[in-house]
């Protein structure tokens, strides 16, 4: 067999235009455009490409933004006064801090400072605590893309055994919560695998679902999966690639070509996971724009 391929850059497409068509009859009833402020700490060239990615996916849904970059040797007190100064104004709905920040800032202290009625990355702890307790809250804007690619294909969660590899607060952990619960069309039973973990193929070997959000390249092989498994891609990894211009090349951490002999549908990387992330930032920032999860 050989597996269906998950389009995430199809399916992010339509939501995106099912937002811009939101945000046009939102702004057609004398609302304002939404607005999201995004903080970018220092020049790491990655970071600068996601915040232009999240920028630009803005301006085609009609969300208004702005990007304030910050020097590196800001202290975190500076940047948490700025980000208090985003809580207190009202124009801005939703408030982005590209992680990872310098080694010397704290991303938790940092995004405990976002007021989470504004948080909408999901990262804050009042917003995964609400997770957690299945309460209305903005959700992680990558395990929610995920689930919503699950819904467009209509691949079953329920009574599935999922397995996610990574337990990261930003994916791996709000992964597995959401897809235990009832509200995010989940009740799976779920494993959560990480560094610490003993004989990783014990556990992915029996999982429907496999979730690959280590940042290992390549380290989910063909021999670790079963036959039939949705083998979802989260992974983003540089390799050397002489036969590249710019001498590498993006992996996940599956190893595509030998795994999609095996499962029955899979992320490729690029294209899969990611422009769902960006998409679900848009419609977050909607949500915040219209209060529709923490109402005034």
């Amino acid at each position: 067999m050989s597996a269906e391929i998950i389009d995430g850059k199809k399916v992010a497409g339509l939501v995106r235009d099912r937002i811009r068509d939101d945000v046009n009859d939102w702004t057609a009833k004398g609302n304002r455009a939404p607005f999201l402020q995004v903080i970018l700490v220092g020049d790491d060239p990655a970071s600068k490409v996601y915040t232009g990615a999240k920028t630009q996916a803005c301006e085609d849904v009609g969300i208004n933004t702005h990007t304030e970059i910050l020097q590196d040797t800001i202290s975190g007190k500076e940047l948490k006064s700025i980000i208090k100064k985003y809580n207190e104004d009202d124009s801005v709905d939703g408030i982005l801090v590209q992680l990872p920040l310098p080694s010397h800032l704290s991303s938790h202290d940092v995004i405990e400072s976002i007021d989470h009625r504004k948080d909408v990355d999901g990262f804050h702890p009042m917003n995964v605590g609400r997770l957690t307790v299945d309460e209305p809250c903005f959700r992680s804007c990558t395990p929610a893309g995920i689930m919503e690619l699950f819904k467009h294909y209509s691949i079953p969660v329920k009574a599935k055994h999922a397995v996610v590899v990574g337990a990261s607060n930003i994916v791996g952990s709000p992964m597995a919560i959401m897809l235990s619960r009832e509200n995010s069309s989940g009740k799976a039973t779920t494993t959560i695998c990480h560094k610490y973990t003993k004989d990783l193929t014990q556990h992915t070997i029996s999982a429907d679902i496999l979730i690959a959000a280590a940042g290992q390249p390549h380290l989910i092989k063909a021999e670790m999966i079963k036959e039939g498994a949705v083998i979802i891609d989260v992974g983003i990894n540089r390799i050397a690639d002489e036969n590249s211009e710019k001498g590498y090349k993006l992996v996940g951490d599956v190893d595509f070509e030998s795994v999609k002999k095996k499962a029955s549908w899979i992320t490729p990387v690029p294209g899969g996971v990611g422009p769902m992330t960006v998409a679900m930032l848009m419609k977050n920032t909607l949500l915040a724009a219209k209060k529709s999860i923490y109402p005034e």
